[in-house]
């Protein structure tokens, strides 16, 4: 049996049904490998004030997951939206529950308009996104009470932090939420201060909830699949990945108490996490809120705190984009949103390469290139026996045909003939194939590498190549690299069988058409990759055909 030419078959097969799979995706309809979030983007509960979000109640023994318990009831006065600017974010915070309500991102384009910056935090009719902290435990100040803002600056200015200062009380208990945005920054310091003004103790907790719908982002590809959803970390249960489905169907499984980690939303590229003190106790919870509105959260007892006393809690929300760098930096285990797949262990080196030779050259599109050049260094001596054989087999087509042609209707007898042949010449049937199947899982880490590193979002390359993330706007890379492979073709040995000849002749046509729709860094990676490849089985097959001619 040509083992070659099944693998080659495979190959082709698999490619055809990832094709179909992309047009599918492209139409709408359900994937048959990437399942998403959401197959179709649905409204937030309609008519539904995000300000009127359940509160948390703590866990109990009867319900250790916590649950929402709909307290209902509008806010008794309209609130003031005060907005807070740094050279890196623009934030909207609402007087009523003091929730960070909207958060521009100065330094990031939108994906659906580049003219506009993104924003992450929003509170549109189309789009529910929210930051949400407060008391539970009794009649205290939560997400829906009004706070006063103390008077104070509203931008840097000049400085390196600026602070918002809310205040609410209710029942004799006062909740003081500090704000602190740093400089350059996207982790914003959140510090609650509860005050008992009341003539007896208080036993509250701390709620700390994002609120989101189960869109996913504008501007998504429909060819490819990226994670939207809750995610929970603690040291015990590691990094969890939650569905909005299974919170729909009441199947989440998580964490559900510990006294380290954090919880977050992640949406491709970004990132916002809720982070409370090292050793503190808490409950966390997932729940849906609405229709297609659901939280992550975490409860956190404040314990007793006695008349006349006070207790604070400082945590921290980072709300940014997914860079390695200051996600390793602000949390443990924080680093594991940006999500490599399950070639991590492949992924994270290269990576880690990318990011020392952008240090030194300055442009991701060349870091792209010398990473291929490093790469094709490493499997040179791998892939010269692959190419001398492969030459071998060039050079003895004709006798291949020959036998195929003597043994039609014999089989056994063809491959027992063609094995001798092998053996004679000296060559590997599966010599060809190695490269291909060995550098799979390195083009595959760095699919993820370049769908997960917001690092490269919008890096341009040169001329008509504004972002590696991107597909190519005119679509040279693919066909560039649709060139190269049909000149491989012609430099690799004819299938003696006609139909198999067709086949070769057409895959580099339906490899180019489905990159078409990938990330125009991973085209530039494979077209470089093939002119080395070209250049060398070249010189190699030059250097066989001088040999034997001396």
């Amino acid at each position: 049996m040509d083992i070659k030419r099944t693998v080659l078959w495979v190959v082709f097969s698999f490619s055809l049904l990832l094709l179909w799979d992309s047009w599918q995706r492209h139409n709408g309809k359900p994937s048959m490998f990437f399942p998403t979030a959401t197959q179709e983007a649905q409204p937030a509960a309609a008519g539904a004030d995000p300000s009127k979000s359940p509160v948390p109640q703590a866990a109990n023994a009867a319900n250790p997951t916590a649950t929402a318990a709909d307290v209902g009831g509008a806010p008794a006065a309209k609130g003031e939206t005060i907005t807070i600017t740094t050279d890196v974010v623009k934030a909207d915070i609402d007087t009523v529950g003091g929730e960070l309500k909207r958060l521009e991102l100065l330094k990031h384009r939108d994906t659906v308009d580049p003219t506009k910056n993104l924003v992450l935090f929003d509170s549109s009719a189309g789009h529910t996104y929210l930051a949400e902290s407060g008391l539970i435990g009794g009649q205290f100040p939560n997400h829906k009470s009004i706070f006063t803002a103390k008077p104070g600056a509203r931008a840097l200015d000049g400085g390196n932090e600026v602070q918002l200062v809310l205040e609410a009380q209710e029942n004799g208990v006062k909740l003081t939420k500090t704000y602190t945005f740093k400089r350059d920054s996207y982790l914003i310091d959140l510090k609650h201060t509860v005050t008992n003004d009341s003539a007896a103790a208080i036993t509250p907790s701390l709620y700390l909830q994002l609120l989101r719908d189960g869109n996913k982002p504008g501007g998504e590809s429909h060819f490819y699949s990226t994670f939207t959803g809750p995610a929970v970390y603690t040291d015990a249960d590691h990094f969890q990945k939650l569905t909005f489905e299974k919170i729909e169907e009441g199947k989440e499984q998580h964490a559900t108490k510990s006294d380290n980690g954090w919880i977050a939303l992640v949406q491709h590229y970004f990132v916002s996490a809720f982070i409370p003190p090292e050793k503190a106790q808490r409950d966390i919870f997932t729940k849906k809120v609405a229709t297609n509105l659901y939280a992550v959260g975490n409860i956190l007892p404040l314990g007793s705190i006695a008349p006349g006393a006070s207790v604070t809690m400082d945590a921290h929300l980072y709300s940014g984009p997914q860079e390695s760098k200051v996600l390793e930096t602000t949390a443990p285990g924080l680093e594991l949103v940006k999500d490599y797949g399950w070639l991590t262990i492949i992924a994270k080196p290269i990576f880690w390469l990318m990011i020392h030779i952008h240090a030194m050259v300055g442009n991701w599109g060349w870091t792209i290139i010398l990473l291929t050049v490093l790469i094709k260094l490493v499997f040179f001596p791998l892939s010269a026996a692959s190419y001398r054989s492969m030459a071998k087999m060039k050079a003895v087509t004709p006798k291949m045909t020959a036998i195929r042609e003597r043994h039609k209707g014999d089989p056994q007898n063809m491959n027992r003939e063609m094995m001798a042949l092998y053996k004679t010449e000296k060559i590997n049937p599966l010599g060809g194939c190695l490269p291909i199947v060995i550098q799979i899982p390195v083009f595959i880490s760095l699919y993820w590498v370049l769908l997960a590193s917001v690092e490269m979002r919008g890096a341009p390359w040169l001329g008509w190549i504004h972002d590696l993330t991107a597909p190519d706007p005119f679509y040279i890379l693919p066909v560039l690299m649709a060139v190269s492979m049909f000149i491989q073709t012609k430099l690799n040995p004819t299938p003696p069988d006609p139909v198999q000849a067709k086949v070769m002749m057409f895959m580099p046509i339906v490899f180019s058409v489905m990159f078409f729709f990938f990330p125009s860094g991973l085209v530039l990676y494979w077209v470089v990759n093939n002119v080395l490849s070209i250049t060398q089985q070249w010189v190699i097959t030059k250097k066989l055909e001088a040999g034997k001619a001396k």
